[in-house]
């Protein structure tokens, strides 16, 4: 079985953490009989130096022609960079937005998972950190206030802002569906958060998700303002499995779950279309300054790459070997510098990706 995977490298770190990715990911593929095709694009930063643009039409072709995209990090030092002298729509983070509109990448899967090995980590209590938590973000990501009509104007010599926040019903189904479709491969239970005592948008949400709710009588569904959601992160994260939610809601959510882990670095994210198309990448940005000192920490990446062979290739045997040869790094005690602690053994990228990959079984 042959796996067509677009890589993009990207900026900062990310070609190292990427390559850490791929030696893992050929690892499971010796073990559980699957042969990943690998072709390279250039986006962000490194496409702008080659073609003076974040993302070319035919880099979108190559990723068009994938079964999946693995991606590393884009995007630069924003005070020092040249890049960012560029207009808004030719600096790095413009080929990302491109991307996922060109694939169609509307469900983001942003998980924020606290290991045991880690939880001195986590910055809650530890009466609360002690009970861990394995929490899955399901974030509509075309639709909602980022992608509404936007104007600034000036009346009566007074200026005023408006965006726009619109959903249809197709748009809140589609991602609904993913979301209990994913619940149902882990612990059952979707949490719908919304605005619905005050915003249109959000009545309409919660009433298209629980039409969707009817078809899946073994998934348990709750509502959840997304204010109250925000406190209960913090308060009691162990009650969540899947949190399904719309765009801002779900950029603000993700990020607060993923520090209560205590490491963005080991933060893996997924989006995919309404195939089984997606596009992975780690949750944390590029790192320019540890660029090249092969100190990152690769496993947010590799844990993409396990995702990766989970929703797009159904292989779940390969990623949940993935996720265990991770656990089990962890629990002999090797460490890259982001996460370490006293008496653990401190490790680099690529020795972290070796160690991580020598333990696929």
């Amino acid at each position: 079985m042959e796996l067509k995977i677009t890589c993009i490298p990207g900026d900062g770190i990310g070609p190292e953490i990427v390559a850490q990715a791929k030696k893992v990911v050929d690892k499971a593929g010796e073990v559980y009989g699957f042969t990943p095709i690998y072709t390279d694009i250039l986006m962000g930063g490194a496409s702008i130096d080659v073609h003076g643009v974040p993302l070319t039409d035919e880099a979108i072709a190559t990723a068009k022609s994938a079964d999946a995209v693995l991606m590393g990090s884009i995007g630069g030092d924003t005070t020092k960079s040249p890049w960012y002298k560029l207009p808004p729509n030719l600096r790095p983070e413009a080929g990302l937005l491109k991307i996922r509109k060109a694939l169609n990448l509307f469900a983001n899967l942003r998980p924020a998972l606290l290991y045991k090995e880690l939880a001195g980590a986590c910055p809650l209590k530890e009466e609360i950190s002690s009970k861990g938590f394995d929490i899955m973000i399901m974030r509509e990501l075309t639709g909602g206030l980022y992608f509404g009509d936007r104007k600034t104007v000036e009346e009566n010599g007074v200026r005023k802002a408006i965006d726009t926040l619109t959903y249809d019903e197709n748009e809140i189904r589609r991602i609904a569906i993913k979301g209990f479709d994913i619940a149902r491969k882990r612990k059952q239970k979707v949490t719908s958060v919304d605005k619905a005592n005050v915003l249109d948008s959000s009545r309409l949400w919660r009433s298209v998700v629980e039409e969707v709710a009817k078809d899946y009588p073994d998934v348990i569904l709750e509502h959840m303002l997304v204010d109250n959601c925000a406190m209960q992160l913090v308060k009691d994260p162990a009650q969540f499995d899947v949190i399904l939610t719309e765009n801002m809601f779900g950029d603000i959510l993700s990020d607060e779950a993923s520090m209560v882990t205590g490491s963005i670095g080991m933060l893996a994210s997924a989006s995919l279309n309404d195939t089984k198309f997606g596009l992975y990448e780690p949750s944390h940005g590029s790192a320019p300054d540890i660029a090249g000192l092969d100190v990152a920490n690769p496993i947010a990446t590799i844990l993409s790459a396990a995702m990766m062979l989970r929703y797009s290739f159904d292989l779940d045997d390969a990623a949940d070997a993935i996720e265990a040869a991770v656990q089990q790094v962890l629990q002999e005690g090797y460490r890259t510098g982001d996460i370490y602690s006293e008496n653990c053994k401190k490790v680099g990228c690529k020795e972290m990706g070796e160690l991580i990959a020598s333990r696929v079984k």
